[in-house]
């Protein structure tokens, strides 16, 4: 509470609120499809005769994400050239008209056309790399950790969709939620015009960041450590959160058919999907801070070896034995609160290895993490396609998370002997 009201009188809240709303919008934007494939799939196939095969509905879901990844960087130069609110608003008036484009061409949409929209919504995924250093400008260092905290609490947008996004399909198709998304988008965006500023000289001295900067990290050593823990943590959440819907249909339909008509009155399976996949991503979505606290508590280091041991525990899990419903819904609410927490602690290392390059650092990793997720989602789509069954993608997953806990063990001694030093915190 303390930092919160340090927060009074200082910088500008109308571009911290302007950032918060665009970033956690954008995340919605951006992982709206997992809650709508199979609605879409189904509407395709009664339209058009077009059947998604596990693969192709696999890359539409990743697509997002893998632009998303991309473009960070992308937008991370723009801001550094052009300004943040500029870079904003032409990021956000692409994702406007993507949305506007797949209701306008609703159930007459064609793949090839779906997957420009899915790569459009990147953009929106992006939002990242503007919204956070646009806010971050206006306040002093002691202030950066609540105020990216507040502009980054967008996690929360995927749950959003998952709630609702099913419902309004069931009501009025599933172009309507591209329609309701682009009038969210369009009033974000006129509410960004209006309230968002640059922070001016006197405040903030742009350092613009070159190739070169990006090139000397990458030639670090710790730079691909900590995009493999974060390709793990942040990749496996989205890709998870992603696909979520879609495992569940395939894997639980008739008990989530069966729960939904004794218990919620909701005859709709995929409306039912969309509440437990919600209640499985919020677990990560709002547990990420947890990780944060447990990691300056114990240091980055043990909390990742908790995190990513339970992980791999949970994942091999559900690889090897068929659980009931119930049981299945209890592990994937643990796999992603464990993710999530994961995140916290990865964030928790890098800036005080990093501290002089956050900026730098924040667009390398989370591109990691953004294409961590969409290996994720097409080893799933994969399993599916080659084995009926989802278990080896599981198993290749845990392998992943395996290789991560090797890579802890192999750099733990040198960090905590060498940056770990001076670093401030606990490592």
């Amino acid at each position: 509470m303390g930092a919160f009201k340090e927060l009074k009188g200082q910088g500008h809240w109308p571009t911290l609120l302007a950032a918060f709303l665009y970033f956690d919008f954008s995340f919605m934007v951006w992982t709206m499809l997992g809650p709508l494939a199979t609605e879409i799939s189904e509407a395709l196939q009664m339209t058009q005769g077009f059947v998604m095969s596990p693969s192709q509905k696999a890359t539409l879901l990743s697509l997002p994400i893998f632009s998303g990844a991309i473009l960070r960087i992308l937008l991370g130069f723009l801001v550094d050239k052009i300004g943040a609110k500029k870079t904003a608003l032409i990021s956000q008036s692409i994702v406007v008209f993507g949305l506007f484009y797949a209701y306008y061409k609703g159930t007459s949409i064609t793949y090839e056309e779906l997957l420009m929209v899915a790569f459009i919504l990147g953009f929106a995924g992006a939002s990242f790399a503007v919204a956070l250093p646009q806010a971050g400008q206006w306040y002093p260092p002691k202030l950066q950790g609540v105020v990216l905290g507040i502009a980054g609490a967008g996690n929360i947008g995927v749950v959003v969709d998952f709630l609702f996004a099913p419902k309004i399909a069931e009501l009025w198709g599933w172009q309507a939620v591209f329609l309701v998304g682009g009038i969210l988008s369009t009033l974000i965006l006129i509410t960004y015009f209006f309230l968002a500023k640059d922070a001016p000289k006197e405040v903030y001295t742009p350092r613009p960041k070159k190739l070169r900067d990006y090139l000397k990290l990458l030639k670090d050593r710790d730079t691909w450590w900590f995009n493999l823990f974060y390709a793990v943590s942040f990749g496996g959440f989205v890709g998870f959160a992603g696909y979520m819907k879609v495992y569940l249909m395939n894997t639980y339909q008739t008990d989530m058919s069966a729960f939904g008509l004794h218990y919620l009155n909701e005859p709709n399976v995929k409306v039912v999907a969309g509440y437990f996949g919600a209640v499985c991503i919020f677990a990560g979505a709002m547990l990420r801070p947890v990780g944060g606290a447990i990691a300056d508590k114990l240091g980055g280091v043990k909390s990742l070896y908790i995190f990513f041991g339970a992980v791999t525990a949970l994942v091999l899990l559900n690889a090897f034995v068929s659980l009931p419903f119930f049981a299945a819904i209890l592990v994937l609410f643990l796999i992603m609160a464990n993710l999530g927490m994961a995140n916290g602690a990865v964030f928790q290392l890098v800036p005080q290895r990093f501290g002089k390059d956050i900026g730098i650092m924040t667009g390398i990793i989370g591109c990691a993490g953004g294409l961590g997720g969409t290996a994720l989602i097409k080893t799933l789509g994969w399993s599916k396609e080659a084995f009926n069954s989802y278990s080896a993608g599981f198993i290749i997953f845990a392998v992943v998370v395996m290789v991560a806990i090797v890579g802890i063990s192999m750099v733990k001694t040198r960090w905590r002997t060498t940056w770990g030093v001076q670093a401030g915190g606990r490592i």
